[in-house]
């Protein structure tokens, strides 16, 4: 942390395209918030003290923040409550928002306090009336602020190359409770005041605050769940094994750094899986299956507290070294915790859908299917894909065989303990690896392709595919089934998730009605619990045009907002003539339920 009036000076330079931050004269250091959140006009009303901190002695006349339709009241030096001289100017990217620039009174002002208001309309902000909750007593409001999303209910330096600490007072309406990613304050809850503090540098996209009628359940001492009173118990019986799963990630790659791992159930409008938010992850009530079926992806963000939130991608262009590393942390710990043949399945189940993508983008932009891409022209949201996530695990994969797995973990484990609450680039990173992992072995380089994995779209094909018995099984009974539509090839009582995302997968495109309403009636998928398999299900309907599963298709969008779901489902209906129809008319229903990130992206589907 900051202390006000002290210089700091920074070895690691970077450039980020989307942010306005004068970043090589001065940069954030600490954020001090005090928000009213109004959820009637919904809106925040507070203020941002910005504490900085300079690059050189000779400090800057100015410092520039990243806003977004946020209405500025004041700017003061809150030493002595003077006002600043600011301009805002907007740019012609609306994703960027405005350039908010403060004239400093000298070139070493400590700290700067910004007076602002919200925008109902602010990507990061989704107020939910009460009728879209469990209990449809009280309003809620959960952030989302990745990729740079936190300008529009932040005055920051919105980078992921700028860590900075923070505090904050939440005040609230009688009723509700607040919680953020941060360690828990004196509260009082009687007078609507909530206090939190993180003494991590972290950057601004982690900053997230969760407000609403929310209860708490212990897990362990350093784990628990929050969410709506409804819920909390099932969550809590869903993600009884947050407390292995930190165990197991710190057997492989040291210890946890965050003091706690809690993990609040939001709404089902949120747009994600889930979030890793340090401290509190945010998860989407899809994940509820009721049999404990899909906690990888609650590995997924634990993996976060290495890979991510500890050591973070300087900029977006540079967003594999968080998802990749991430996703393949992730398959370590589920086989630590679930065994060898469920994480196999997973990378395989993980490859398809990046070859998948990867042939999709061959007609939009080929810059999206390398590992570092190129992003000055576009929102870095526009690249979300699976390419950051698969491609860049598979990259990791393909050393670890290589290296053996040994080598692989303590070069790994080194990477990170060095680089702890630091940001990353790409060549920093492939700089570190040759120097610590390859050594003077630049055969070695070369034959693994680590330049292709790199830089250029596709997939190398030294790509490491394993072998499954157990997808060698459900692939013949997809084969069988489609061939005769024989249920008694379908093991509906033993199949685990991914044996039955694997079975539905490999069905041909075409599937006779006679044989999907067999195999319904046999299995229940229409009504099944478990999101990933009705919707891996309801993907083979839309294409077969299976009539009596639409109901249950256009409940399911109409219910929850995981942008994994909606975006793949809208793309199908439109892309049926039979179902294009029925897809627009859905979404006028659903959409203002849906979170802006998720509209974003639907309505270039959905014209």
């Amino acid at each position: 942390m900051l202390i006000i009036g002290c210089l700091t000076m920074f070895a690691f330079s970077f450039s980020d395209v989307h942010t306005f931050g004068n970043v090589d004269q001065v940069r954030t250091s600490h954020l001090s918030l005090d928000l009213t959140l109004d959820f009637e006009r919904k809106i925040m009303k507070g203020s941002c003290v910005v504490k900085l901190a300079y690059q050189s002695k000779q400090g800057a006349p100015h410092v520039d923040l990243d806003t977004r339709l946020l209405t500025i009241e004041s700017v003061t030096d809150p030493a002595d409550g003077s006002a600043l001289k600011y301009e805002l100017h907007k740019d012609a990217r609306d994703y960027m928002g405005a350039k908010l620039r403060i004239f400093l009174k000298n070139p070493k002002t400590p700290a700067v306090k910004v007076t602002y208001v919200t925008d109902p309309s602010a990507g990061a902000l989704q107020w939910l009336d009460p009728a879209q909750t469990t209990s449809k007593k009280k309003p809620f409001l959960l952030t989302q602020s990745q990729a740079i999303l936190a300008r529009t209910w932040i005055p920051c330096m919105d980078s992921p190359g700028i860590r900075v600490t923070y505090d904050a007072v939440v005040r609230v309406p009688k009723g509700i409770t607040a919680v953020m990613s941060a360690a828990h304050g004196k509260h009082e809850p009687e007078n609507g005041v909530y206090r939190f503090d993180m003494k991590h540098p972290i950057p601004p996209y982690l900053i997230a605050l969760a407000a609403g009628e929310i209860a708490f359940k212990a897990i362990s001492d350093r784990c628990g769940v929050y969410a709506e009173p409804a819920v909390v118990e099932k969550a809590a019986w869903e993600f009884a094994d947050m407390e292995k799963m930190v165990v197991a990630a710190e057997k492989l790659y040291g210890k946890y750094r965050w003091d706690r791992w809690d993990a609040i159930v939001l709404p089902p409008s949120f747009p994600f899986g889930g979030m890793e938010n340090p401290m509190l992850t945010f998860a989407t009530p899809t994940l509820l299956a009721g049999d404990r079926s899909l906690v990888n992806v609650m590995a997924h963000e634990l993996a976060h507290s290495w890979s991510g939130n500890l050591v973070t991608n300087a900029t977006w262009s540079d967003f594999w070294l968080n998802e990749g590393f991430t996703t393949y942390f992730e398959r370590r710990i589920v086989e630590a915790l679930y065994g060898k043949d469920t994480a196999e399945m997973q990378w395989l189940l993980g490859q398809r859908d990046l070859q998948h993508e990867i042939v999709e983008m061959a007609g939009i932009d080929q810059e999206f299917a390398k590992l570092y891409q190129d992003l000055s022209k576009h929102d870095p949201d526009a690249a979300f894909s699976s390419v950051p996530y698969d491609k860049g695990a598979n990259f990791l994969l393909v050393l670890e065989q290589h290296f053996g797995r040994a080598k692989f973990d303590t070069f790994l484990k080194t990477y990170f303990d060095q680089h702890a609450f630091q940001t990353m680039t790409t060549d920093k990173f492939l700089d570190f690896m040759r120097k610590n992992l390859f050594g003077d072995d630049q055969a070695a380089w070369e034959k693994l392709q680590i330049d292709a994995w790199i830089n250029d779209p596709g997939i190398p094909k030294n790509i490491v595919i394993p072998k499954s018995q157990n997808f060698e099984k459900t692939r013949a009974a997809a084969k069988a089934f489609a061939a005769k539509g024989d249920t008694g090839v379908v093991k509906k009582d033993s199949w685990n998730t991914e044996e039955w995302l694997d079975f539905l997968n490999s069905l041909p495109e075409k599937v006779d009605h006679d044989r999907l309403k067999t195999l319904d009636a046999f299995a229940g998928l229409t009504n099944a619990g478990n999101a990933e398999i009705l919707f891996a299900w309801q993907m083979v309907c839309i294409r077969n045009t299976y009539e009596p599963a639409f109901a249950s298709l256009q409940d399911f969008l109409l219910r929850q907002g995981r942008r994994k779901f909606l975006k793949p489902l809208y793309q199908a209906m439109m892309a049926n003539p039979k179902t294009e129809a029925m897809a627009k008319e859905v979404y006028k229903k659903a959409r203002a339920g849906y979170h802006p990130i998720s509209t974003a992206t639907i309505d270039a589907i959905v014209k």
